[in-house]
């Protein structure tokens, strides 16, 4: 094998240059590795389950944008779509069967999502989606839980986990107070009393931003049941479960169906994209035909539906099972060595997604998860398997995104890394 060329960047030196330019020399906070400390990789290229920085180093990577890569990087049934579509124009600003083919594979999949709009990003599909509930139920106030993050709208951004739970702020300077008057906090798996006043609940099925929380039992059916009961809209965001812990979603894999779904990252194939859906009565209220106002210029755009409508083709029953199957040896690896060092730590899976908590405690809300990551374990855990050439998300609330793109081979040498990790903290 030739001799690798000395690279041509450094990471310090690209991390030092971005921030000359860019706000903490980051266009999305947690990548600054403020909560695990160093400095940030500067990614050059991805394949399958691997990412290689601008320093020529490889890592096996579990971030995968953050459960957008599904497939792994750089699939070539998906770089194909990209390229085809590109070669017609990037983006038009008009109507394109692109995003009708999209359109109908989510609400083929998604039983009781009967009309989706498209949009840019998960963040404007959940702001979307809000006011659309409250222009459909002719109320203001919305419900929320602790830890769940809907993007980084005003109205949604208090009590959110995720990156802004990383930097240790519970929500924003420069949201005023009007913004989340109407905005109710309740804990995360715990069942709240409704009345009419309220227009919408909404909620990650799977709590996947404040580390991986499953729903405990009874909980979203008892919020399918106080919504039903008190005309409220119930809204699932889906943006990191939809597609990827089942064909249908959290919807079907749970058996409760919402009013309202958000989407994103999967429906995309890579490319920047989110969607809201719901009942056919609830998203006529929508403009042109209804008095809802909404847009996007780039909504639809038609490299992103190419490659979204690609992936959701190539995803079936038994691409699932092979996803959950490979999440499982991972979460099960991991959980053997954590147990072989005497290292206390829970490590959930639902389907492909995985966490790790460090602590006795099992976590099922938001109080609890902040208790794991204030034993500063995590940071510690992470970047000896950052040097050992694993990347996991550089903060403690994210989740674990194993893809089809990680076979057996990357999951057992993960696992054999994680020991060594484990070691090296020890002494």
């Amino acid at each position: 094998m030739p001799a690798q060329s000395k690279p041509l960047h450094s990471n310090r030196e690209l991390f030092d240059r971005a921030c000359r330019v860019i706000p903490g020399g980051v266009n999305s906070p947690v990548r600054a590795f403020g909560s695990v400390g160093g400095t940030p990789f500067f990614v050059a290229k991805g394949k399958g389950a691997y990412i290689f920085d601008e320093e020529s180093k490889t890592y096996i990577d579990y971030i995968q944008s953050y459960g957008a890569i599904i497939l792994g990087h750089a699939d070539e049934r998906i770089t194909a779509a990209i390229r085809r579509a590109a070669e017609f124009g990037s983006t038009y600003g008009t109507p394109t069967l692109g995003e009708v083919t999209l359109a109908e594979l989510i609400v083929e999949r998604v039983d009781g999502c009967e009309m989706v709009r498209l949009t840019s990003s998960g963040t404007e599909a959940a702001m979307s989606a809000i006011r659309l509930a409250r222009g459909f139920t002719g109320r203001d106030k919305i419900l929320k839980f602790d830890g769940c993050y809907h993007g980084h709208s005003d109205a949604l951004l208090v009590g959110g986990g995720s990156g802004v739970a990383s930097l240790g702020i519970p929500d924003s300077v420069g949201i005023p107070a009007g913004a989340v008057a109407n905005t109710i906090v309740a804990p995360y798996n715990e069942i709240p009393l409704l009345d009419e006043s309220y227009a919408a609940v909404i909620v990650e099925p799977v709590a996947a931003n404040m580390g991986l929380v499953p729903p405990l039992p009874g909980f979203l059916e008892g919020l399918r049941k106080q919504c039903s009961e008190n005309g409220v809209a119930l809204i699932f965001d889906e943006v990191i479960t939809g597609f990827r812990i089942g064909e249908g979603g959290a919807s079907k894999y749970f058996g409760v169906t919402p009013d309202m779904w958000c989407f994103g990252k999967v429906i995309g194939g890579g490319m920047p994209i989110g969607a809201f859906g719901g009942r056919r009565e609830i998203m006529e209220m929508l403009a042109p035909i209804g008095p809802v106002y909404q847009a996007g210029t780039l909504s639809g755009n038609p490299i992103a539906t190419a490659a979204g409508a690609t992936v959701l083709q190539l995803l079936d029953a038994e691409t699932f099972r092979v996803l959950a199957s490979r999440a499982e040896r991972l979460s099960l690896g991991l959980k053997e060595v954590f147990n072989n060092a005497g290292i206390e730590a829970k490590v959930p899976r639902l389907s492909s997604l995985v966490g790790i908590f460090f602590g006795a405690e099992n976590v099922t809300n938001y109080a609890e998860a902040k208790r794991s990551v204030s034993l500063g374990m995590y940071p510690k855990f992470f970047n000896e398997m950052l040097t050992l050439g694993v990347a996991l998300a550089p903060g403690p609330y994210e989740a674990l995104f194993p893809g089809l793109g990680h076979g057996e081979k990357e999951i057992d040498h993960t696992v054999d890394l994680a020991g060594e990790a484990v070691k090296r903290l020890l002494k």
